[in-house]
């Protein structure tokens, strides 16, 4: 029996409040994992983890980090323990050769832009799962981004779900780790 092509999914990821909340995002994110087929892995590209090149984590078990202020307790004493995967984290390293990627194998973990949606897809944590950077000294469109982006949407066949996480007020200025709001876009969920 041959594993069913994963779609590639980019969901906006709202307010870290969305973690605690039932409301019309978080009911679809859990429709999701309930009706897509199960992923043998999950790769996180988030609006949260720009640096300078390419990393990729390769923990066994990467920490929750709580990229955020001024929120409820609760929201602080949440964690998304999803198991890590550095085998993974190696093969993306060799799949997207020639485009240098790091192995971080202690720095990062996963940020509310990736485990606040997946708390809510797959709330066991039980799949394991990785989080790719987003290389700010590269443009945003262009070659390098089909230079990533294609591989990742290839993987899709061996039953790997790459999800990207945004929301309006996580664009980046390069260097600066301040956001900026996009005049003129919507929030929105595309599939």
């Amino acid at each position: 029996m041959t594993s069913p092509r994963m779609p590639a999914l980019f969901l906006g990821h709202g307010s870290p409040m969305n973690v605690l909340e039932d409301n019309v995002y978080t009911r679809a994110w859990r429709h999701l994992g309930e009706t897509l087929p199960r992923p043998r892995a999950i790769v996180v590209v988030s609006a949260h983890w720009f640096t300078r090149g390419t990393g990729v984590t390769a923990m066994e078990t990467p920490k929750t980090i709580h990229d955020f202020g001024g929120f409820p307790q609760a929201l602080y004493d949440t964690h998304y323990p999803a198991p890590g995967s550095p085998a993974l984290a190696q093969q993306l390293v060799d799949l997207l050769a020639p485009v240098p990627v790091t192995l971080d194998k202690e720095a990062w973990g996963f940020d509310h832009g990736s485990w606040g949606v997946l708390i809510k897809m797959y709330p066991d944590a039980d799949i394991p799962m990785v989080q790719l950077s987003i290389d700010s000294t590269k443009p945003a469109r262009g070659i390098w981004k089909w230079a990533v982006s294609s591989p990742l949407c290839a993987m899709r066949a061996s039953c790997w779900l790459p999800v990207a996480t945004w929301y309006i007020t996580c664009v980046q200025r390069a260097g600066t780790g301040k956001t900026r709001p996009i005049r003129g876009r919507r929030h929105s969920m595309i599939t």
